[in-house]
């Protein structure tokens, strides 16, 4: 299957193909083996199979956005996009809609929320920090996925989160 992305605002072709009880991930025309196990609702542990076993985590929280997703890494935090495949053919393929309805952002690992930078009733645009949750030793900023105005700020400063909790509400 390829796949059209956009990873931080940057254009990504990548082919998967299952490959046994692994899968074969071409990108930018290098190819690795990873071995995928679902550790929670939102986490993945990916294991390159190909590079002397190399492991990473994954968080993964929804942006609200259709096929947008907040992917938390050991390395920092990548806003990635799907703008076609995996079903988006057709006329307008590589354009993701604008979203309807509200934006939940929700919490990619647990953690710990070190930072509320809105409160409601603030106007945020696209991309703005909404709330930092520290997970593993590192700050993740989870951001608006649009303009929006916040309406729910769920968590304080100090709150212990888990995988999944819904942190805020922008509609």
């Amino acid at each position: 299957m390829e796949l059209h992305i956009e990873v931080n605002g940057r254009d990504r072709v990548v082919s998967v193909e299952a490959r046994e009880g692994a899968y074969s991930v071409t990108l930018d025309g290098e190819t690795h083996v990873v071995d995928v196990a679902r550790v929670d609702a939102m986490t993945l542990s990916l294991i390159s199979l190909s590079d002397g076993h190399h492991s990473v985590q994954a968080g993964l929280a929804e942006t609200g956005a259709p096929g947008e997703w907040s992917v938390h890494l050991p390395a920092g935090v990548a806003s990635v996009r799907l703008r076609s495949g995996a079903g988006h053919y057709g006329r307008g393929a590589g354009r993701v809609p604008a979203a309807a309805g509200s934006q939940r952002i929700t919490a990619p690992m647990p953690g710990k929320v070190v930072k509320v930078l809105v409160k409601p009733g603030d106007e945020v645009k696209a991309r703005q920090g909404v709330v930092v949750v520290e997970a593993m030793k590192m700050e993740n900023e989870l951001r608006a996925a649009r303009d929006g105005r916040v309406t729910d700020v769920l968590v304080a400063e100090g709150t212990s989160v888990e995988s999944g909790r819904l942190l805020a509400v922008i509609e």
